[in-house]
């Protein structure tokens, strides 16, 4: 029989092995959930309500390759809440989409959507694939086959996806004629990130990564730094981080740090942004075109004002977060800061602006899209960018005022004022029956 040294030792060792591992997106969805609860009077039943999706959906999506042999694959489509407004959330093709994922994915496009002021609820989905292994002929038919697997939970006023890792507008074409082939009639509004000529909003594809310029900018400002004398590094130059450092270098920053999956390129005296293919123009050119090399590790603890994680998520962690020397960090990808690494990052006060706010243009300039489906009526990208500008001011606005008032880091600010407006919606509506 163990004795209690024993018990209490192996407990002990139990949690260090927990602790070590990445924390998942639905566990940290729920911890910044009870995280901001706590700086707020909500009722905790509707507080354990956000805790679970409304509804997930799995499927078998089986697919013909091109060789005659047919390949089955899972799907999910994961609606976490829907108290203000439709479901909407991007489906990715990923070997490791799982339900847990999708799920924690999907709160935190709630939050997102809430943050924005967005008449949205929060979706994810996706399929367990490798779609680096399928042809372009394959892919379609994966897209056309899952389309129609998820045809009755998906629509305009239902639950409107959009691309994300792995798809693109293209993807959204064949999801959206598959719907609409089936429904009888022409549905653009179905999904968002189409390529304009069907319905899609010019600046969509650049949206992630101008809002993530916008709110650097704005940061700055509120910090006292002048943008022409303030040097940036941006992990990934992929469509978040290309257009986020073209933007920035444009508006008189220095960007000195850019890279891809191979590595990174540095120059001290600033990078020509433009001349730099984006991994979208030309995949994984960044390290063809440097002069001098450096690894992804190093960009993350290079010396500079702000460093922008826009490539993967999980990337600032408790093993480098002592190591990042930049005062600065804006979250350009989704989750790219682990929860221990973020408490180590406010202990050295470092802020970090969270991605739910900083690469909300996605999501936003969707709603726009969802909007010119809806009325037929496109419109310019003049207005797109504008309009954009106008609200991510506002969701900073917001932030900054809980962030001050309430003496709390910016995430946590972004979550309050999240939450509360999820809280409220709900609070309103009541429980059925």
């Amino acid at each position: 029989m163990a004795s209690n040294s024993d018990k209490d030792r192996n407990k002990t060792e139990d949690s260090t092995v927990q602790s070590a591992k990445p924390e998942s997106a639905l566990e940290t969805a729920r911890r910044q959930l009870h995280h901001a609860a706590d700086h707020l009077s909500i009722d905790q039943h509707i507080v354990e309500r956000l805790k679970h999706p409304k509804k997930v959906h799995e499927v078998t999506v089986p697919v013909e390759r091109d060789d005659g042999t047919v390949e089955v694959f899972t799907g999910y489509r994961a609606q976490h809440d829907s108290v203000r407004g439709p479901y909407k959330g991007g489906l990715r093709y990923h070997p490791e989409v799982t339900r847990d994922e999708c799920v924690g994915l999907g709160m935190w496009m709630t939050w997102k959507c809430a943050l924005m002021d967005l008449p949205f609820g929060g979706a994810k989905g996706g399929v367990a694939v490798n779609p680096k292994d399928l042809s372009s002929a394959e892919k379609e038919r994966l897209t056309r086959r899952f389309a129609q697997e998820i045809r009755n939970v998906i629509g305009p006023n239902k639950d409107i996806p959009a691309p994300d890792m792995g798809t693109d507008p293209q993807t959204m074409a064949w999801l959206m004629d598959a719907y609409s082939m089936q429904e009888g009639e022409t549905t653009p509004g179905v999904v968002t990130g189409k390529p304009p000529v069907v319905g899609g909003s010019k600046g969509r594809e650049e949206a992630p990564g101008r809002s993530v310029a916008i709110i650097t900018q704005l940061v700055c400002e509120y910090y006292d730094r002048q943008l022409e004398e303030t040097t940036i590094a941006i992990q990934g130059y992929g469509s978040v981080g290309a257009n986020a450092a073209r933007l920035l270098d444009e508006w008189g920053a220095t960007v000195v740090g850019i890279s891809d999956v191979n590595g990174a390129m540095y120059d001290p005296e600033g990078i020509d942004t433009a001349s730099v293919p984006s991994h979208d123009e030309e995949p994984e050119a960044v390290t063809d075109y440097a002069d001098t090399l450096i690894s992804n590790e190093e960009l993350l603890t290079l010396d500079v004002d702000v460093l922008i994680p826009a490539a993967l998520g999980n990337v600032i962690t408790e093993e480098n977060a002592e190591a990042i020397a930049a005062d600065l960090v804006v979250e350009g990808a989704n989750g790219p800061t682990t929860s221990a690494a973020d408490s180590i990052l406010t202990d050295r006060d470092v802020a970090v602006i969270p991605d739910i706010l900083a690469n909300a243009g996605g999501v936003t300039v969707s709603y726009f899209e969802w909007l010119q489906d809806i009325n037929r009526r496109a419109w310019s990208l003049e207005r797109v960018n504008d309009e954009l500008e106008t609200e991510m001011q506002a969701a900073w606005r917001d932030v900054q005022a809980e962030f001050e008032s309430r003496d709390v880091t910016w995430r946590d600010a972004a979550y309050i004022v999240a939450l509360s407006r999820i809280a409220e919606a709900h609070r309103a509506r009541g429980l059925w029956p």
